[in-house]
């Protein structure tokens, strides 16, 4: 009996020392990632200091955004913003949406400021103890 104890003690070592081995190395997508990730986060806390609008491409779309704030979400980065355009085109109604940080690519300050708009409620439930930033 203790033989077989000792076998499957073995292997679940071993499978710890692989699953310890894979999580700690990043593929080299998963470092672009973070490395875009860490770009965005500096154009959103840049555009919501000073309440400007920013232009990105979001869904092979190119958006302008008006960011209201910054919060994680399991681990996750998220900037919730009100559209102020979709590919050229204005939204049929004004309402926040929430963007997953890392899927904005080619993030840019743009001249346009804008207004906090009413529809953006700070202190919702969703946002307690996970914002990072906000106008």
């Amino acid at each position: 009996m203790t033989a077989v104890k000792r076998c499957f003690a073995g292997t679940a070592i071993a499978v710890q020392r692989y699953a310890a081995m894979h999580q700690s190395a990043q593929t080299p997508d998963q470092a672009a990632i973070a490395d875009l990730t860490d770009a965005n986060r500096v154009v959103v806390f840049e555009a919501i200091a000073r309440r400007m609008c920013v232009d990105a491409v979001y869904n092979r779309m190119t958006m302008r955004l008006a960011p209201h704030i910054l919060y994680t979400r399991h681990d996750e980065l998220f900037v919730d913003a009100v559209t102020l355009s979709r590919d050229g085109q204005p939204p049929r109604e004004i309402k926040i949406g929430a963007f997953k940080l890392a899927g904005l690519r080619d993030m840019t300050v743009s001249d346009t400021p804008f207004v906090p708009q009413r529809v953006f409620d700070a202190n919702d439930v969703k946002y307690r103890g996970v914002t990072l930033f906000t106008v």
